[in-house]
């Protein structure tokens, strides 16, 4: 029987601490063993609780989250899920505190998001994070540009074609890698990232800042054309249509799949019933089982799939859930899935 993952929650809030606390211990695989309100406070208590996760609020008194997390990954690495206010100062904090180490991202509880669906959110977070391999142990150059990478060898004909890609937890990083070297005319990119509302926008904002190609949060209604990514927004599904010879994108809401809003199955069925062969599936680093059975159902439809490997994912758990299913044709590292899908798509 598997220990329980031991949890240190880090927040200035007293209620968060509760709550967190109250919440996190009705899980049976999981035990709270401290709390701290701030990092000096929580410096104490790593070393002397050894928690193996901790969640870490990013805006706090005396020291805040960043500096606290630099210190942290230099000198105790540790995985630390980010806890982040709905705003576009604590989405931008919680993107950089993900470039820093970071391995997951959550929103503190508001009036639209209910504690039930925190609690669900945060207890697969903390469990994703206690199976993460840290950026050390990942093998693959995720160093930051300053500008855009120059991308790969431009495409002679991207009609018609889409790239579809899902990833969960170490995503981030690992979507920077992949969209940074696609080149300016690459088929249109299709994105779903798990992350809270609000915070995609940012990250689509960084992603655009860093790349050769367009990127952006999708609306609803957008076009997905060449040399343009669009990513599904926080809390809402992304699916693809097609009007003719054109393909679009369909924002709504709906239940949750996989405990996830965006699904990663969710974009891919659509992909398979809208696109078929004329797609390739990636399924990247995540926890869990979402994406594997839409993947499949892409292959089945003509589209070639890929999934990145054990050693350069954060947590295999989608890779291996679609690589067990059958769904997948290529397993390669984080830094050739870029050049693997465009080569499949001359080749379709």
């Amino acid at each position: 029987m598997e220990k329980n993952v031991r949890v240190l929650v880090v927040d200035d809030s007293a209620v968060v601490r509760k709550v967190f606390s109250e919440e996190l211990s009705k899980e049976r695989d999981i035990e709270v063993v401290g709390t701290a309100p701030d990092p000096y406070v929580a410096r104490d208590k790593i070393v002397k609780l050894k928690p193996d996760v901790v969640t870490l609020d990013i805006e706090m008194p005396r020291m805040d989250g960043i500096t606290f997390l630099k210190k942290l990954m230099r000198y105790h690495p540790m995985p630390v899920i980010i806890v982040s206010s709905l705003t576009q100062k604590g989405s931008q904090l919680a993107l950089e505190a993900l470039s820093l180490g970071a391995v997951e991202v959550i929103s503190k509880p508001s009036g639209s998001y209910s504690v039930g669906e925190m609690t669900v959110q945060l207890a697969d977070k903390i469990r994703a994070a206690a199976r993460a391999r840290l950026p050390s142990e990942v093998k693959v150059d995720t160093q930051v540009k300053s500008a855009p990478r120059p991308g790969l060898k431009a495409l002679a004909s991207t009609t018609n074609k889409i790239i579809a890609i899902g990833a969960s937890t170490g995503g981030t990083e690992a979507l920077k890698v992949v969209l940074t070297q696609m080149p300016h005319n690459c088929p249109g990119i299709v994105v779903v990232q798990h992350m809270p509302a609000k915070f995609t926008t940012s990250f689509a904002e960084r992603l655009n800042s860093l790349s050769a190609i367009e990127v952006r949060e999708a609306q609803d209604g957008d076009a997905v054309i060449p040399g343009r990514a669009l990513i599904a927004p926080g809390n809402y599904h992304m699916l693809l249509r097609r009007s003719g010879a054109n393909y679009y994108v369909k924002i709504k809401q709906g239940p949750m799949v996989h405990h996830q809003r965006p699904s990663v199955d969710v974009l891919f069925k659509s992909v398979a019933e809208y696109a078929g062969g004329n797609a390739v599936g990636v399924i990247l680093t995540g926890m869990g089982a979402d994406g594997a059975q839409g993947l499949l159902e892409m292959k089945q439809a003509g589209a070639k799939t890929i999934a990145q490997d054990e050693k350069s994912c954060v947590v295999f758990g989608m890779p291996k859930e679609a690589i067990k299913k059958g769904a997948v044709d290529k397993v390669v590292p984080l830094d050739e899935i870029a050049r693997l899908s465009l080569d499949m798509v001359a080749a379709s």
